[in-house]
């Protein structure tokens, strides 16, 4: 009975997983959602590229990515001891932003009922 529940737990975690995988599929696959990914990766890339050169604000480059990608990227702020540190919590906020962005559009682009043409 004890081998039944597990395995019955096992089923359960890996349809549980798959649906969320899904979910997450469905809400990146919005084009708003791909957008805001796409301009989160470039602010990086430019925050990068101006740190690495000789400019006077070359120091603040690095809070566009961190603003873009708020709150997370605050609340999983770790210790910069190497430099890809800044770049793990900009890319959960990214990640977490666009999931929230695709769920809007999907949720507001679908047909609510009685909003349809009236016979």
């Amino acid at each position: 009975m004890t081998t039944t529940h597990r395995e019955t737990t096992t089923v359960t975690d890996t349809a549980s997983s798959h649906r969320a995988l899904r979910v997450l599929r469905r809400t990146l696959s919005s084009v708003f959602a791909r957008v805001y990914l796409v301009a989160v990766v470039l602010m990086c890339v430019w925050a990068v590229v101006v740190t690495l050169g000789d400019n006077p604000d070359a120091s603040f480059a690095g809070v566009v990515p961190v603003v873009a990608t708020l709150p997370v990227s605050l609340l999983v702020v770790l210790p910069p001891d190497h430099w890809s540190m800044l770049f793990l919590p900009i890319a959960l906020g990214a990640l977490v932003n666009a999931v929230v962005i695709g769920w809007c559009a999907r949720a507001l682009s679908r047909p609510r009922p009685g909003s349809g043409p009236s016979s």
